[in-house]
């Protein structure tokens, strides 16, 4: 089901959610060199660059 995946892929855009598997293809071929960052690495490190890296809460 290929349309399920682009489904999915644009409400991960539509709510800011980064798209894992398009990570690794580019970093297989801009770093070949380097290991992809695992799973949660990836989502813990689009967290901390869109939410802050301070720990804390932030509401506003």
């Amino acid at each position: 089901m290929r349309w399920g995946r682009g489904v999915r892929r644009t409400a991960g855009a539509m709510i800011g959610q980064p798209d894992y598997d398009a990570y690794v293809a580019h970093a297989a071929t801009t770093h070949p060199d380097q290991p992809p960052l695992d799973k949660i690495a990836f989502f813990r490190l689009h967290e901390q660059r869109r939410f802050g890296g301070s720990g804390a809460f932030k509401c506003c």
